[in-house]
């Protein structure tokens, strides 16, 4: 084994702690191999290795983003038009927020900037689709090339997503009140201690609020890995039947949660047959089109932009996942 792959099973995966667990759970008088024994080994296992690789790399990314605040991150993009200011917007998302809703307030202050709509919709839909820890974690449950390829196509979403709906002029679509919000220009300055403890605080804010998703997307994953039969899972969502993508987005838009929550929900079901791209497709309905998260940005866009922006991703995350599972079909 070379020394990345000992690193990604050891460091990122955390196979001595699945082992660990599961000699636990013997321990206790539990077949790891049965149905409860096995759902506790899950269980177990995915909550620590999620909360300790989440602090970590929340730490890390906090201390990073302490560098782009939004009056920094608004002046990189103030000035700037076109598909490179609209790829710019969707990198810049990924060094933000963790979730739509906390984006959303950034969303409001660079459309009162003047920022165009192509620019700031990019930004919005990047920011809870795509992040530097969801790159991480979802290498540590499956591998790098599918975490690469969820960044690639969060990344695509982002840019054509905000192109299209830059060119459908839909600029008076957004709530007055929104123009008129105080824009401040001042970029703030940090020394390192309070760099330090804005990580530090950033990661008991997130793992405040993201903690009861994750326990509910491993528990719902436990259950789907060691009680639903594969027949039942294929039936429903498998890589041979045309409804699994519009069906996993569907199921997922309803939902409310971080990406966290939903990779132990991911990672049993692809260990159940369903295609890769039905599970990119539930993963990217869940962040970026929730319900409360819509119900969110109502309050700052017109009826027609939201359901604008509704049908604009949601067509890039059909399209995404009915290829991503021809993909995998022919060539995996």
């Amino acid at each position: 084994m070379t020394l990345f792959g000992w690193m990604n099973d050891q460091v990122l995966r955390m196979t001595w702690l699945n082992d660990l667990v599961g000699q636990g759970v013997a321990a206790i008088g539990l077949n790891p191999a049965s149905r409860v024994g096995g759902s506790v080994q899950f269980f177990v296992y995915d909550v620590i290795k999620i909360f300790v690789l989440l602090s970590m790399l929340i730490f890390a990314i906090s201390y990073v983003q302490s560098h782009f605040p939004p009056e920094r991150t608004r002046a990189i993009l103030g000035g700037r038009s076109g598909l490179g200011a609209t790829i710019l917007a969707a990198l810049l998302g990924t060094l933000t927020p963790f979730c739509s809703c906390s984006s959303i307030p950034l969303f409001i202050g660079f459309t009162a900037a003047g920022l165009p709509l192509a620019i700031t919709f990019s930004f919005l839909i990047s920011s809870p689709l795509v992040d530097l820890a969801s790159v991480i974690l979802l290498a540590s449950i499956f591998n790098w090339s599918i975490a690469l390829a969820y960044v690639a196509v969060g990344l695509l979403v982002a840019v054509v997503g905000g192109t299209v709906i830059g060119k459908l002029g839909l600029e008076a679509q957004v709530a007055d009140f929104v123009r008129t919000v105080p824009v401040t220009g001042e970029v703030g300055t940090m020394s390192r201690r309070q760099r330090l403890a804005y990580a530090r605080d950033q990661v008991v804010e997130i793992i405040h609020r993201v903690w009861p998703y994750v326990l509910i997307g491993v528990g719902i994953g436990a259950a789907i890995h060691n009680w639903i039969p594969q027949d039942t899972i294929t039936a429903l969502l498998g890589q041979d039947k045309w409804w699994a993508v519009p069906l996993a987005t569907a199921i997922g838009i309803p939902m409310y949660a971080d990406i966290f929550g939903t990779l132990p929900i991911a990672e049993a079901l692809v260990g159940k047959g369903v295609g890769l791209g039905t599970v990119l497709a539930f993963m990217m309905a869940v962040t970026a089109l929730s319900l409360p998260s819509m119900i969110m940005l109502k309050r700052v866009v017109r009826m027609p932009l939201l359901l604008t922006f509704v049908g604009v991703v949601g067509a890039g995350i059909l399209i995404i996942g009915f290829t991503f599972n021809e993909i995998t079909h022919w060539f995996l």
